[in-house]
């Protein structure tokens, strides 16, 4: 409301300012000859930008809407032809009365200078004059056309920001509970293991439900929060694993004040661990996150590649279906995701231009 509001009163300063402009320009023209402008002098002028303002207010505040952008393109423009004439004629008509009655004595230099140049006929100024107006109809259209052009584009942008919006926060939605589905299944498996561990992971898990609900419904965290949440899930997540299992994990200490959209990685780090590990044979997991200056971040997840059952894929999929379509809608061109098997594992690796 408020934009709305700035945007009417500086489009109303500019018409004014512009306006102001055109009417005044006698004042710096007779100026310039050293003739003191009188009002007689200036109502033998003001009559042509007054017809041009009323050819100018009669199209932006009528016509264009009621006629051209209706599409009646020809009852437009007979419209202008009669207005046109019709100020063009009132005009001639009030230069001739102000030339008879009200115009003052011309100065000498200025007699001089005019007997000097040649007199056109009079229907040369007439037409002067109309095809002064007939740019005013023009200009006119011209701002009038641009400035639905604007709010139009502006109205589009709008619309596709609510969209997008709409859809970072479904995608949202849909990540905490992925998030807390493969967190539970995890503390599930690891009771039958160790009661105590799994006892410290419920209390993990409370204080990283806190991070995922409030953290998460902001546009952007603090990579240093990232980091430290990183860290808790890597850890609670490691709970379960077996001693065949080598798990590396590289995170720099400071964020260095930059901004993150929260929650980006954990589908890299979930798909690690659900694929990355085998009861039976060895495997690892090898997660690098590296700042890269103040504006770069890097995240690169190796692990071993085994392959869930199509009975054993629960959720699969939608995390990095999820990460990617959130990566388009908040990192638009600012982002390089590759994810690839070579041999025996999987690699993925995130860089992102915050």
């Amino acid at each position: 409301m408020q934009k709305t509001r700035n945007k009417k009163i500086l489009t109303g300063a500019i018409h004014v300012l512009g306006w102001g402009i055109f009417f005044a320009l006698p004042f710096f023209f007779y100026r310039g000859e050293g003739v003191s402008i009188t009002l007689n002098r200036y109502l033998g002028y003001c009559f042509v930008p007054l017809s041009c303002l009323i050819i100018f207010y009669t199209n932006f505040l009528w016509l264009i809407e009621r006629q051209l952008f209706r599409r009646k393109v020809s009852t437009f423009i007979l419209s202008n032809i009669v207005l046109v004439m019709l100020l063009g004629v009132s005009l001639h008509f009030w230069q001739d009365f102000h030339r008879k009655h009200l115009s003052e004595p011309v100065p000498e230099t200025m007699k001089e200078l005019q007997a000097s140049l040649p007199k056109p006929p009079r229907y040369v100024f007439i037409a002067r004059d109309m095809m002064l107006m007939a740019l005013t109809v023009a200009l006119s259209v011209a701002i009038k056309m641009t400035g639905g052009w604007y709010e139009t584009e502006n109205e589009k942008q709008e619309l596709k920001k609510a969209q997008a919006e709409a859809e970072l926060q479904n995608l949202k939605s849909q990540l905490n509970p992925h998030f807390l589905f493969n967190t539970l299944n995890n503390i599930y498996s690891l009771i039958a293991i160790n009661q105590d561990k799994a006892q410290y992971a419920v209390h993990d898990l409370s204080r990283m439900l806190r991070h995922v609900l409030y953290e998460n419904n902001q546009h952007f965290v603090l990579v240093d929060k990232e980091f430290e949440f990183m860290k808790s899930y890597i850890e609670l997540m490691s709970l379960r694993l077996p001693k065949s299992t080598r798990l590396e994990v590289s995170i720099p200490e400071r964020g260095n004040g930059a901004m993150i959209a929260p929650l980006l990685f954990i589908p890299l780090i979930e798909n690690a661990f659900k694929h990355g590990v085998s009861s039976t044979q060895e495997s690892f997991i090898n997660i690098k996150f590296e700042l890269q200056g103040n504006n770069r971040l890097n995240c690169l997840v190796e692990n071993s590649n085994y392959p869930k059952k199509d009975n054993d894929r629960s959720g699969s999929g939608i995390g990095l279906t999820n990460l990617k379509r959130r990566l388009e809608l908040l990192y638009p061109g600012k982002y390089i995701f590759k994810a690839e098997t070579l041999n025996d594992r999987f690699i993925t690796e995130l860089l992102i231009q915050l």
